[in-house]
């Protein structure tokens, strides 16, 4: 029946933010993001968005705005948050959220060495928390895993719905 949620307790949405200038000029296939879409789904929430953009701050900053405006839930972006000169998805991250939440970002970080090499960020834009996260197929879920059990909370706490905490 219940899957330890109240009944009246509204289903968490996510979007996805595929960035990659391979993926958006279709010279590659989009792995990343659509596995992470299962991922989330898997784990109970409704992805009702999934885009692509292209790498840069700029087109990163904007496609955040975009999704986030009137957005309850929780936006992870896929791509550019590695050394690479065209990694700049969390420069754009920045530029868009009101408030960062470090301790998210640091937990996705320690799920292996490689976690070290991502520059990614996390942050608040109003009701919408947003999650950078690797553009490998493998490093967006272990990241997204990390912190999975948390978000939930956390999208409730930002949207001011009444939990049990």
């Amino acid at each position: 029946m219940s899957h330890g949620h109240a009944a009246d307790e509204s289903p968490l949405h996510a979007k996805v933010l595929t960035v990659s200038d391979g993926v958006f000029h279709g010279a590659r296939d989009d792995t990343g993001g659509r596995g992470l879409a299962a991922h989330l789904a898997k784990h109970g929430f409704e992805v009702v968005d999934h885009q692509v953009t292209q790498d840069g701050a700029d087109e990163v900053a904007a496609k955040l705005t975009e999704m986030s405006d009137g957005f309850a839930g929780l936006i992870v972006t896929t791509g550019g948050t590695g050394f690479a000169p065209r990694d700049q998805t969390p420069e754009g991250t920045r530029a868009v959220v009101e408030r960062e939440a470090p301790g998210i970002a640091e937990a996705m970080r320690l799920i292996s060495p490689f976690g070290r090499l991502s520059r990614g960020i996390c942050g608040i834009r109003g009701g919408t928390i947003i999650c950078n996260t690797p553009g490998s197929p493998k490093g967006t879920v272990e990241q997204i895993d990390a912190v999975i059990d948390v978000l939930p909370h956390a999208i409730r706490l930002l949207n001011s719905d009444p939990t049990d905490h």
